[in-house]
């Protein structure tokens, strides 16, 4: 049995997170933090914990091996690097930072500590996608042109962020809005496509609706240009009725795209890859990011987690992408841990 506990409980995947916990029978959750202290209420009550008045509860105590902290991004870094400095493995939910140079510093905090961390990006666990990542690294698309991944809903429009989550609509507590929300999680897996590849530049725009939200984006689209020249592209948005077709990757011997949950590949590499019907022979779907956390606390060695410097990095990939909007230009991104 593992404890955990649940340090802020602002983020709007904090309900499922709190289902999991609540269901699996390998934790315990301890203690439950939260700046508002009738949240905390809320659920300690449902996961059976009690309610601690500081989080410094759940660093001192030594029977708690890792925290979950879905608090106000803003309030990340004070919370990761008391916990890095307490021992405890995180999961933060994304993204780690509002700020680049702050992702980096909670990257160092917690390599330096040498405790286990994960983020949400569960994109990574679709067998499309690790599909392929494989036949990426196996060369079947030839040389790489280009990827694209969207991902967008219609929260905004459907009222999500009333209310408790209202404040991952303001940057100042959220680093980011629309774009850097869903588009996080784009950026994610086209770096993690290409294997962390080194960017050269970027360029975005952001989309924003007057009199709503008091000028954050809404949706934004976005341009990635690697040092090798293979360019993808991020879209993300809050306002869209649907969003049929995800991914798409383009090389000089191959394609593949998903549409409507369905990849279509072609490969002259590959029998029987001529892109006309949906492509059935995928590896198995690996568990949730978050349980796969979990599983890792728990003892499992094999789980693959995010790299927490991947993490930082992401931040500061995408607050430059938000510089990029805003200067109208491209602008090189400056990377470092």
């Amino acid at each position: 049995m593992v404890r955990v506990a649940l340090v802020g409980c602002a983020h709007i995947h904090t309900p499922r997170f709190a289902d999991t916990l609540r269901d699996r029978p390998d934790v315990e959750v301890p203690l439950v933090w939260d700046a508002d202290p009738a949240r905390a209420r809320r659920y300690a009550e449902d996961l059976g914990a009690a309610v601690a008045s500081d989080p410094a509860a759940a660093w001192s105590d030594g029977g708690v091996a890792a925290a979950v902290i879905c608090a106000e991004t803003v309030r990340h870094r004070d919370l990761v690097l008391a916990g890095a400095a307490a021992g405890k493995h995180l999961f933060v939910e994304k993204p780690l930072g509002t700020t680049g140079a702050d992702a980096t510093t909670m990257a160092r905090a917690v390599a330096d500590a040498g405790v286990r961390f994960q983020t949400g990006y569960f994109l990574r666990s679709n067998p499309a996608h690790r599909f392929v990542r494989d036949q990426l690294r196996a060369g079947a698309f030839g040389d790489l042109l280009r990827l694209r991944y969207t991902n967008a809903h219609s929260g905004l429009t459907r009222g999500i962020f009333a209310d408790e989550y209202r404040w991952m609509t303001d940057p100042a507590q959220a680093g980011f809005g629309a774009f850097g929300d869903l588009g996080a999680h784009a950026l994610d897996l086209l770096l993690w496509l290409r294997d962390e590849a080194p960017v050269a530049a970027v360029a975005a725009t952001l989309r924003e609706m007057p009199g709503r939200l008091g000028g954050t984006d809404v949706a934004g689209e976005g341009t990635v240009r690697f040092t090798d020249g293979v360019t993808a592209t991020v879209a993300a948005s809050w306002v869209d009725a649907a969003n049929p077709l995800t991914l798409e990757v383009a090389g000089t011997d191959g394609h593949a795209h998903v549409a409507g949950g369905d990849l279509y590949f072609s490969s002259t590499h590959v029998d029987g890859a001529d892109g006309t019907r949906p492509w059935a022979d995928l590896p198995p779907a690996l568990p949730h990011a978050f349980d796969l956390f979990l599983d890792v606390v728990g003892g499992d060695t094999a789980a693959d987690l995010v790299d927490v410097r991947a993490a930082a990095r992401r931040t500061t990939v995408m607050e430059t992408l938000y510089a990029a909007a805003h200067a109208g230009r491209w602008v090189e991104v400056r990377e470092g841990a």
